[in-house]
């Protein structure tokens, strides 16, 4: 179905690198954390790449660079939001090199949980000036503050994201039910049949399920690329399932 080698040359971003040389301690954040220390260069997939690992390990905060770099809004939005609710991200985007494919986006946006709130504002107050088309018809055509945390998000992955772009993705599995994702993943499917690239940082074995990816785990120890069925977050839940009984006993035994 994919000609991976097509792909390649196809893909928005085919890789990253640390400016090292430019870095004068570790010591600091961002760069104290586990996956920027290690990091020397990252290969992205052409179509979908994860990023997996623990809470604090720095994942978001390297796909928040990754997209800040790439020209995003650090809170999302397209290459076309320009807003600040709070500066809070980090300086590492003018410390990582950008190897970018020939082909450029038509589409673009930075999905990401922590700031959608803040990008439905936006939107709300971009839409109460005067003159020109409604941004929220573009997605969906219903104010995103009048749905839940999750039909909002949905609305937004469904209606917004046209295809022929490059979508970087910030645990969405946070407003998502497991159906929802399952429903993600049929979506990320026909966007990438559509020439899109996707990257995602995630903790579900749901999303990251999608078999035309690479998924790169981000540990104490550094990066690797990992099979799904390797990840902590893959073995834990099977474990769950697979014996809940016997897990719960031993986690609220006393």
């Amino acid at each position: 179905m994919f000609n991976i080698e097509q792909l390649k040359k196809d893909q928005y971003i085919r890789s990253i690198s640390l400016k090292r040389d430019s870095i004068s301690s570790y010591h600091n954040f961002p760069f104290h954390l586990p996956s920027i220390k290690s990091l020397d260069e990252l290969s992205f997939h052409p179509n979908v790449t994860y990023f997996v690992g623990e809470n604090g390990i720095g994942k978001s905060t390297l796909l928040e660079a990754i997209a800040v770099a790439t020209g995003f809004n650090p809170e999302g939005g397209s290459f076309h939001f320009n807003f600040s609710t709070y500066n809070s991200h980090s300086i590492l985007d003018k410390y990582i090199k950008l190897i970018k494919g020939v082909k450029k986006p038509k589409d673009s946006f930075f999905l990401r949980a922590e700031t959608f709130y803040n990008l439905a504002t936006n939107i709300e107050e971009l839409d109460r000036e005067p003159g020109g088309a409604r941004i929220i018809d573009s997605f969906g055509g219903v104010s995103l503050h009048q749905q839940s945390h999750g039909e909002s998000f949905w609305a937004t992955f469904m209606n917004r994201f046209r295809g022929n772009g490059i979508y970087i993705l910030d645990e969405p599995e946070a407003a998502l039910s497991p159906l929802r994702q399952l429903s993600m993943l049929s979506r990320i499917h026909e966007l990438v049949l559509q020439n899109s690239q996707f990257i995602i940082a995630t903790h579900s074995p749901i999303i990251m399920s999608y078999p035309n990816s690479t998924i790169i785990e981000f540990t104490e120890e550094g990066t690797k690329e990992i099979p799904l069925e390797e990840t902590s977050h893959y073995n834990i839940m099977k474990q769950f399932f697979d014996d809940k009984d016997r897990l719960l006993y031993h986690l609220l035994d006393e």
